[in-house]
């Protein structure tokens, strides 16, 4: 098929292609190749990044990763003066790998920092915090979209960089300085041997996936299916990030004060995820329009449960680690941290890039059940983990108990005495 013929031909078709063009293949590669370059920057970090944070300080990291980031931001609305198309590619990547190693240090900096500040109180901390995750979500958009259609391409970064950059003296000022002191016990390769961090590590990237996978296809699918304006599906993503940071500090609030139910709530979460996913479309098995009131209902229902999932999860994991015997200090919650980032931007480059791949092949109703069905996989791994895991403390704890009794059947009625005595008066 003739690529020009691909490109020219706006007509719906009815049924979805079996084969994909060579222009489709070429264009999948350069978008991948996005994700990857920008991803592979934040989660190759992982492994080694936690122990820097000790070494050279987290309040040094916080710091210096919002300097490089804000300047880099600021570099980025000036690259569209250069004329070379090839040289401007290039320094866009370059700029952007840049941003992203400044963006990971002084967001793994910043989970360590709060862990460390508020070890009784972590998922409240991070409830709280999401709020402002929301508000820049629902933000952003239509702040970009007005700063460039009155001030031009280069205004809407300047303004944010510099916004990043004054955050730099405020936290210089403000964040308590920690002692650095490294710790030769504690290993990112024995925190990754854990099951149970294994496990909510794959909810962590389940979570990031389906909002990488709604932040690249749901404008496509607003604007193809459901006849929305572009500006009317900046605020459709509205119904996804207001819930969510709404929510987010009722839920921290929740996880800190009933610890017992998290895993719970990582569960219930997840099942709700996965149906508002099958549902977005929704899935064509189960013969239902799409409508805009029902995509705006299912966004809402991901919104909460996306938060209800999410917010447990780095309390945990810290929880975790420290029952397997990892120490009670920055240099454990370093390694927690980078995990955590490593994995969440792992599903970041998942999502849009596999999901992206679906919609492609077949539609975004089939990708939204794919990402509804990793996060039912995540969920139901979890029911069984956690149900074994109960099973077992009962059985250990019968066992103590059994052990118990026999060692109290075993012993003496009476005191044990070397020679009696008997006083005759």
């Amino acid at each position: 098929m003739d690529i020009d013929e691909d490109i020219g031909d706006s007509s719906p078709a009815e049924t979805p292609a079996t084969k994909m063009s060579r222009h489709q293949i070429l264009t999948l590669i350069a978008m991948a190749s996005i994700n990857f370059s920008s991803m592979i920057c934040y989660s190759i970090l992982g492994p080694f990044f936690p122990n820097e944070i000790v070494q050279i300080g987290a309040k040094f990291m916080i710091v210096a990763g919002l300097f490089v980031s804000s300047v880099c931001t600021v570099l980025f609305g000036f690259l569209d003066q250069v004329s070379d198309g090839t040289v401007f590619v290039v320094l866009c990547f370059i700029t952007r790998c840049i941003n992203a190693i400044g963006f990971s240090a002084a967001v793994t900096s910043s989970f360590a920092v709060s862990a460390k500040v508020f070890p009784e109180n972590i998922a409240t901390v991070l409830g709280f915090m999401e709020i402002f995750t929301g508000l820049g979500l629902i933000l952003g958009p239509p702040l970009g979209s007005w700063l460039y259609q009155s001030f031009g391409y280069e205004i809407p970064f300047v303004f944010t960089g510099c916004l990043l950059f004054a955050t730099v003296p405020l936290n210089m000022w403000i964040l308590p300085s920690f002692a650095a002191v490294p710790s030769s016990q504690n290993s990112f390769l024995r925190l990754c041997t854990r099951m149970k961090i294994l496990l909510i590590c794959f909810v962590v990237f389940s979570l990031s996936s389906g909002l990488g996978f709604l932040d690249a296809t749901l404008s496509i699918f607003a604007i193809e299916k459901l006849n929305l304006s572009a500006g009317s599906v900046g605020l459709l993503m509205i119904g996804l990030s207001l819930p969510y940071g709404a929510a987010s500090p009722v839920f921290g609030v929740i996880s800190d004060k009933y610890p017992s139910i998290r895993k719970w709530m990582m569960v219930i979460g997840g099942m709700a995820t996965a149906v508002s996913f099958c549902f977005l479309g929704p899935l064509p098995v189960f013969h239902i329009r799409s409508q805009l009131w029902l995509t705006v209902l299912m966004l809402i229902v991901v919104g909460f449960s996306l938060c209800m999932t999410c917010i447990p999860t780095f309390a945990e994991m810290i929880a975790c680690a420290h029952e397997n015997g990892f120490e009670e200090g920055l240099s454990t919650l370093g390694l927690v941290s980078g995990l955590f980032s490593a994995v969440w931007s792992a599903g970041m480059f998942f999502g849009p890039t596999i999901g992206g791949y679906i919609t492609q092949a077949l539609n975004f109703e089939w990708s939204a059940g794919v990402q509804g069905a990793l996060a039912f996989l995540a969920a139901l791994l979890q029911v069984i983990y956690f149900t074994l895991e109960d099973i077992q403390k009962k059985s250990q704890k019968a066992n103590r108990t059994d052990t118990s009794l026999l060692q109290g059947e075993k012993s003496p009625l009476l005191p044990k005495t070397d020679h009696l005595r008997v006083d005759v008066s």
